[in-house]
């Protein structure tokens, strides 16, 4: 009895050992869970190098300490340290507690600190600035009238021109710092000079409108009379994170100029002062009454300020080379182009001391084209069906231009250098997305890397690509995330009902079983020119490797994105060809995608979701409305709903205006289709929305009660078009997981 007993206790033992190692290897397999609060709170994001600025000597760069408080030099030979430019420490006179970013003056001599920056819209702020020299380790206030906006150093480093007010002042480095106004008329929403106005900071991606002439004797500059531009007002209220006291009694409101398709626009011109006779003068400049002048930049010959000028329509554009003195402009470049101009040509339209580097679409890709400062075209660079993607500049010693640009198709992308005698290299080593910081006179580069499986690797390259250093290969980040449970991400092909190829990635849960069938959560943007479907490491709706959808992916969903048509990487046809209609080619695709979707053996084709921010909000509400019903769930996060709503630079690039293209406008948004939607919307807004005015969703949800359509509606204090501050951006995030949780599990 004793031995039978002994055995069945043995047995028992056997077992539960058995299932407590079970226990802990199923533990040790399975991994952790991601939270969302982490991935909301920036837990996952991948460590980079920011405000890297190459120095004038050609072998080192600048780069601010991680704890803000100094400025370090790094050799591009080696990624050494060999220097400290500024330490606020160890510097005498004024006190800084943190340096938020700095310009180098172009003598080297001195430095420009940037410290308490308050930001105005996406890329305008005023900020505190400090003069610091070097050789003598001095700090001082650049002025001592208020925050500044924008400060410009000479080319001789000797005074600086900034903003405040609205009005241009001038700060003589070699007469004690002392400054004068150089403007008198700048009054808020209705003058602003060398500062662009709401519209062109957003559309044209500029913040200064502001430059000297070579010889430092001139300060040229835009001036841009928005008075009669209708303006828009957004309530504020007291709200929390951070709270508005002066609204605790009333709300208040924030009132700002701001053209909405088809109205008036700023009224702009070009004009410059004298610093020495104190004169100010008018460019004569050959400009439409409602054309747009995007740039203004410097050149070596002080007799030439280059001019950009665009007509409404945005498919003409010219440059002009203005005399500051005589006032006279003069045509030396036009480029017409079918339908639009590219924002990005502006900003990457390079000029160095003898030439000009143009980007332009006129053989329906985008490739570059030098001139000399004259306007005589020199060479082509590049003429195979890729897309230059950024430009980087011209070696004038060499002749070689150096640019990214997707030669192995629209999800990658390559650093590369064109020679003087046409030949092409490519200097990158991996496929992936490279980018590249370049030093002074092209001799090194530092290479970003990523793909999607591996966050960005930051190496320093010589000029040829050999790889000298690895600065950061965000190795802590790939162990952090190997401790969880995440899925597969792959890029995808395939074909729509309408014979249009489109490239897509998904993710996967990590116990993915293909005999299983999953609901799916499609994110995208699909706006005129984006890419979300890159080789890289930055995809999703939160970035960081696709960290969102990772978590939807353990919550029991697979996560998918595609491009549709009229976005960027594939030339100009297959991106243009939603001009005058936005919404309805783009809309088609992402319902043939949820439809491809449900054709596959492992997706359950009634489940299946789909959500966006801004465009992709937009993008949304058009997909749920498209007529076909193939998505159960939606969420649109700040988005545009008619493009009458929307600001005039933007639209009329791709709309015309509602005078002459009234039925692309009225026959084609989600107000207009709002008796079609087909399942549970939650659409999200931030009330102080600058960009995408909360107006759009107020009228669209109107249009859904008077067709008696159910929904659900969340609307933010106080918050922008980003949607963030405090515990907000978690907030929305799991608001909408929960809706789709509810409505696709």
């Amino acid at each position: 009895m004793h031995g039978l007993k002994d055995k069945i206790m043995s047995k028992k033992r056997f077992f539960i050992n058995t299932i407590v190692l079970l226990l802990v290897m199923s533990q040790v397999q399975a991994g952790d869970k991601l939270s969302l609060r982490d991935i909301t709170r920036g837990a996952f994001r991948a460590e980079s190098m920011t405000e890297v600025f190459p120095m004038d000597d050609g072998e080192t760069y600048a780069q601010i300490s991680d704890d803000g408080k100094r400025i370090v030099t790094y050799s591009f030979k080696t990624g050494k340290q060999v220097g400290v430019l500024f330490d606020a420490a160890t510097a005498r006179g004024a006190n800084i507690s943190r340096v938020e970013d700095y310009i180098v003056s172009p003598d080297g001599r001195r430095l420009l600190i940037q410290t308490k920056t308050r930001p105005i819209y996406r890329r305008s702020f005023t900020a505190e600035y400090y003069i610091f020299m070097i050789q003598n380790n001095k700090l001082e206030p650049l002025s001592d009238g208020g925050p500044q906006q924008t400060p410009v150093f000479s080319p001789d480093g000797n005074q600086i021109a900034f903003v405040r007010d609205n009005n241009i002042h001038l700060v003589k480095l070699l007469y004690d710092n002392a400054e004068s106004q150089v403007t008198k008329d700048g009054k808020r929403n209705e003058i602003i000079n060398g500062i662009p106005d709401w519209v062109y900071e957003e559309e044209f991606s500029t913040n200064s409108s502001m430059v000297f002439s070579a010889d430092s004797k001139q300060i040229v500059w835009i001036r841009y009379d928005e008075t009669d531009v209708p303006q828009y007002a957004m309530q504020l209220f007291k709200g929390l994170a951070p709270e508005r006291e002066e609204f605790r009694d009333y709300p208040g409101d924030y009132t700002y100029k701001y053209p909405i398709p088809g109205k008036q626009n700023a009224k702009v011109k070009v004009l410059s002062y004298d610093i020495q006779s104190h004169q100010t003068r008018t460019i004569d400049l050959p400009l439409d009454a409602d054309g747009y002048i995007p740039r203004i930049k410097a050149t070596s010959d002080p007799e030439k300020i280059a001019i950009f000028t665009l007509n409404r329509h945005q498919d003409d554009l010219k440059i002009y080379m203005a005399n500051p003195l005589s006032t006279v402009a003069k045509l030396i470049i036009e480029d017409k182009i079918d339908k639009y101009v590219k924002e990005e040509t502006f900003e990457d339209v390079q000029i160095t001391d003898k030439h000009i580097l143009l980007p332009s679409e006129r053989d329906g890709y985008n490739h570059l084209y030098l001139y000399n400062l004259n306007g005589q075209q020199l060479r082509q660079i590049v003429a195979d069906k890729y897309v230059v993607k950024s430009v980087y500049g011209f070696d004038e010693s060499t002749g070689d231009v150096y640019f990214a640009a997707n030669p192995k198709g629209a999800t990658d992308q390559q650093v590369m250098v064109a020679r003087q005698n046409g030949k092409i290299e490519t200097l990158s080593q991996k496929d992936g997305v490279n980018n590249a910081i370049f030093s002074k006179y092209f001799k090194y580069f530092i290479n970003i890397w990523s793909d999607l499986d591996n966050p960005a690797q930051y190496t320093l390259c010589q000029n040829n690509g050999k790889v000298l250093a690895t600065l950061i290969d965000n190795h802590e980040l790939k162990e952090k995330l190997a401790a969880y449970d995440l899925g597969k991400k792959e890029l995808f092909q395939f074909t729509t009902s309408e014979g249009v190829v489109l490239n897509g990635w998904m993710v996967k849960p990590k116990d993915f079983d293909v005999s299983k069938r999953y609901p799916v959560i499609m994110y995208q943007y699909g706006g005129p020119g984006n890419q979300q479907v890159m080789n890289q490491w930055g995809i999703g709706m939160n970035g960081s490797g696709a960290i969102l959808e990772q978590y939807l992916c353990q919550q029991g969903y697979i996560c998918v994105c595609v491009d549709n048509r009229g976005t960027g990487g594939r030339g100009a046809e297959f991106e243009k060809c939603t001009y005058l209609r936005l919404g309805e080619l783009e809309s088609k695709d992402q319902v043939e995608t949820a439809i491809w979707l449900g054709q596959q053996s492992y997706v359950d084709k009634n489940r299946i979701g789909i959500w966006g921010w801004s465009y992709g909000g937009w993008n949304t509400l058009m997909s749920m409305s498209e007529g076909r019903p193939v998505f159960k769930a939606g969420v649109a996060i700040a988005p545009p709903t008619n493009w009458r709503f929307y600001d005039t630079i933007y639209t009329e690039r791709y709309m015309r205006t509602p005078q002459e293209n009234p039925k692309g406008y009225d026959e084609v948004n989600p107000i207009a289709r709002a008796g079609q939607l087909h399942g549970a919307l939650l659409i999200c807004h931030g009330l102080a929305d600058d960009n995408v005015h909360y107006r759009n969703s107020a009228e669209y949800v109107e249009a859904l009660v008077q067709a008696d359509k159910d929904f659900r509606q969340l609307v933010y204090t106080n918050r922008n078009h980003s949607i963030f501050g405090g515990n907000t951006r978690n907030h929305l995030f799991r608001q909408a997981i929960n809706h789709f949780n509810a409505e696709l599990k």
